[in-house]
């Protein structure tokens, strides 16, 4: 069992051996790919590849506490059917009018255009955020010391980048 996970040793450099290095990976891949692969639908909708176009009123939105609201509105179609009842996303504020798109299943409205597509991509950013050092990761996990440097410069740069899209996602969507 020792081969597989490494002989344990007290103290600093314990080392989680090479099964654990690979799970360690692949659990920073899944980490960083998962924001990327949930806000898929949202982004269908921000850029109107789905639902239905319309205005969003905001009619109410709850002070729940510590910082969380729950909102809800009006949503009027643009083709003129009778407007219905919706969740709003929680950054909205009561009486904001924006152009939003109605989800398939009808129970939700988020904005759409550019600030709905911007607002839509904070969590791929913040996906990329982590996969930035992936390539350095990987690299330890399968102890080569060649090409880490590059890697974590790299990583470094395209971590800033996906900084900068949550950053801009996250003004985009309280804007």
């Amino acid at each position: 069992m020792t081969d597989l996970f490494g002989t344990p040793t007290p103290g600093p450099g314990r080392d989680p051996g090479p099964i654990g290095k690979v799970v360690l990976v692949l659990l920073w891949a899944a980490l960083g790919v998962m924001p990327i692969v949930l806000s898929y639908g949202d982004l269908q909708l921000a850029t109107g590849a789905v639902g239905t176009p319309g205005t969003l009123t905001v009619e109410q939105c709850t002070d729940l506490g510590e910082g969380r609201y729950d909102c809800s509105g009006r949503f009027t179609p643009a083709d003129g059917s009778p407007a219905v009842a919706v969740d709003a996303s929680p950054d909205s504020s009561a009486g904001d009018v924006t152009p939003a798109q109605l989800t398939p299943e009808g129970d939700r409205a988020v904005k759409n255009g550019t600030a709905g597509v911007l607002a839509a991509l904070t969590l791929p950013a913040l996906g990329v955020m982590v996969l930035a050092f992936l390539p350095a990761i990987a690299l330890w996990g399968f102890g080569s010391r060649r090409s880490k440097r590059p890697a974590v410069l790299v990583g470094v740069g395209v971590a800033v980048v996906g900084a900068i899209g949550v950053v801009v996602g996250l003004v985009a969507a309280y804007a």
